[in-house]
Order: structure tokens, then C-alpha cells, then sequence
């Protein structure tokens, strides 16, 4: 007997979002991108506003990339059925760090976490182009002091270069981590209460 269709798709290539949907048992379909998630198109612009606070900032990039999905579902005239979308970033001192650029930017970001404090932020928007709902999950962490060993060690493994501020707690950085306030899944990408709840209310199943 057939599998019954997936009730949502994922407009997103992060295989930790994959991962997390599948832990609480929600199947999905990859809504996929030409040329990645970030950057593909006009309609996904992620400059951030002058003065935008960073939760409004990953509210609207999930929201937006909600949206363009709904969209891409008409061009491709694939089959109707919700579209989620998230959205991640760190926040310290009224900064809003994603991905690294490189290398250097990468140890920057980390010399400036270590010792300190800072926010996770993940939104996570759920479109089927007649409605729109969204929530927003916001996390604290503590870094421990970080040496420069510390940095150039994390720094070979690859690990940061594909991570919004440049660490991942579900990897090798859980050994920085001190202390965390808040949802562990929205620090690795997809809050699953928030999303739970959501889906609920497109009648997704779980």
C-alpha cells in the first residue's frame, strides 16, 4: 500500500531542519531552490534593514522565504499544500551574526562569542497562500572563555563555515557551550514547539 502524500513542504536545504522534522514525526517534501537557500533570488534579499531589531530581521526572512515558496508551487504547478520556512541568526551586543564569509570571519565571530552571552534567534513561518502564521523562538547561550586553540581547532573540523554564527551546538561546539536558556531546537535551526503549533493550526498532522 502507498504511502499517503507528505502534508507540507520544507523550503529549506539545512539537513538539521530535515532531521528535526523527522523527530517529531512530521513528513514533509523538499521544496528546493535553484542555486541553495541563501541568496537565489531578488525575492529573497537578506540585507537586514538599518536600525532592524534582529527578531523582526529573521521574521521577515522566514516569512519571505514562506512566501516564495507558495509561489515557486504555482510556477512549478506542483500540488497544494503548506510551505515551511525558518529562519536563524545570533544576536550580541545589537548585532545580527549569520554564516561566516570565510575562514577569518568565522574565528572573528567566535573570539567574539567566547567568555560571553549572546541570542539565537530562529523563526519559522508556515504559508499555504491563503494564510500566513508565523512564530519566533528566542534563546540564550553562554560561551566559556575560548582560546585561540580552542578557535583553530573547531575551525578545521568545517563545522562552523555552514552555520549561522559559526558554531553548532548539536557538534563538536556543545564542549563551549556553558549555559543555554531557552529551546535547544531553535539553536539548532527549528524550534519544534513553536512548529508543532503551527502546524496545528494547518491541520498538519503529527
Amino acid at each position: 500500500m502507498p504511502a499517503p502524500p507528505s502534508p507540507i513542504y520544507l523550503a529549506s536545504s539545512s539537513p538539521r531542519r530535515r532531521d528535526l522534522l523527522q523527530q517529531i514525526g512530521v513528513r514533509f517534501d523538499i521544496l528546493g531552490f535553484r542555486g541553495g537557500e541563501r541568496g537565489m533570488d531578488a525575492d529573497l534579499d537578506e540585507t537586514r534593514e538599518p536600525d532592524e531589531p534582529a527578531d523582526h530581521y529573521v521574521q521577515r526572512l522566514a516569512l519571505t522565504k514562506a512566501s516564495a515558496g507558495v509561489r515557486r508551487l504555482f510556477w512549478r504547478e506542483l500540488p497544494r499544500k503548506p510551505v515551511l520556512a525558518a529562519d536563524t541568526a545570533i544576536e550580541i551586543d545589537g548585532d545580527v551574526i549569520g554564516k561566516p564569509a570565510g575562514a577569518a570571519d568565522a574565528c572573528a565571530i567566535l573570539r567574539r562569542l567566547s567568555g560571553r552571552a549572546h541570542h539565537v534567534l530562529t523563526a519559522v513561518a508556515v504559508s499555504d497562500g491563503e494564510r500566513t502564521r508565523y512564530r519566533l523562538s528566542k534563546s540564550a547561550v553562554r560561551f566559556r572563555p575560548l582560546s585561540e586553540d580552542d578557535i583553530r581547532r573547531y575551525l578545521a573540523t568545517g563545522e562552523p563555515m555552514d552555520k549561522a554564527g559559526a558554531y553548532g551546538i548539536q557538534g563538536r561546539a556543545a564542549t563551549f557551550i556553558e549555559e543555554i536558556r531557552g529551546s535547544y531546537s531553535g539553536i539548532m535551526g527549528l524550534p519544534l514547539f513553536e512548529t508543532a503549533a503551527l502546524l496545528e493550526v494547518f491541520a498538519c498532522p503529527l
